[in-house]
């Protein structure tokens, strides 16, 4: 008996046959595939650092920092504080303890945005800083700004930023308010691995005694351990070129420690 030939009809109807299941089962994928997560309103980071040394002299520093943003379609916010505390103590020749406080500080900042274009924007930047050591028992700056994103990526911004400034502060007994101007810039960049480098810069000259000046600066970097936690290396100067009787003009702090995005 002669067996059938296959037509040529079910030589060609079986491979689109096959197309149209794996097709279908492919759509069947996707739609069975969970829901992307939101994406996060806040972005935020907490950061401990501790320094402890023990032998001939004791030493101590703790700090604590917490930043935090949030981007609408034109409007940006930023928030930030930080406190720490540092004390070193050593022996005399008398064999007695003497301590003396290194580090006792407490500052924070807010900032409003609103942008006009893809890269420009106004917005108002409000700071406050207490420093103990450094004989600054207080110092509020308010600062109406101008800005522009020179550069404006998914994972690298660079932007700078100008305006006047108002500038009321206490050093030692000393107290006075007057008018600054403000120039200021801020970089980041995003590694895909998660790592981080940032840095920004501030200079506020008093506009009718510009050899009156105060000079804040940070550098920074951080590289994930888990998805939540990295570690971060801070590097934060503040220059004052007429400091409080006693005090040196220059104030760095470099901070190790642990940071927690949420």
């Amino acid at each position: 008996m002669k067996t059938k030939e296959p037509s040529l009809s079910g030589v060609v109807g079986l491979p689109l046959q096959l197309t149209a299941l794996l097709l279908a089962a492919a759509a069947a994928a996707e739609d069975a595939k969970a829901p992307e997560p939101p994406k996060k309103l806040w972005e935020s980071v907490a950061s401990a650092d501790l320094t402890l040394t023990r032998g001939n002299s004791r030493n101590f520093l703790g700090a604590i920092t917490l930043n935090t943003k949030r981007k609408w379609e034109s409007d940006e916010l930023l928030l930030g504080a930080a406190a720490g505390y540092g004390k070193a103590t050593t022996k005399s020749s008398s064999g007695q303890d003497v301590t003396s406080e290194t580090q006792d500080f407490l500052k924070g900042f807010g900032q409003f945005n609103h942008l006009f274009s893809e890269r420009f924007y106004a917005g108002l930047r409000v700071e406050g800083l207490h420093d103990n050591v450094s004989d600054i028992n207080y110092r509020f700056t308010v600062s109406p700004l101008a800005g522009y994103y020179f550069i404006k990526q998914t994972n690298t911004f660079l932007s700078g930023e100008a305006g006047p400034s108002l500038v009321t502060e206490e050093l030692g007994h000393h107290s006075d308010t007057y008018m600054g101007l403000r120039l200021a810039e801020r970089f980041e960049h995003k590694f895909g691995g998660g790592a981080k480098v940032w840095q920004t810069l501030e200079w506020i000259p008093q506009v009718d005694d510009f050899a009156n000046w105060i000079l804040n600066a940070e550098v920074g970097v951080s590289a994930p351990v888990t998805k939540s936690l990295d570690i971060r290396l801070v590097a934060d100067d503040t220059y004052n070129n007429r400091p409080a009787s006693g005090r040196l003009k220059n104030d760095l702090k470099i901070l190790a420690g642990i940071g927690y995005r949420f």
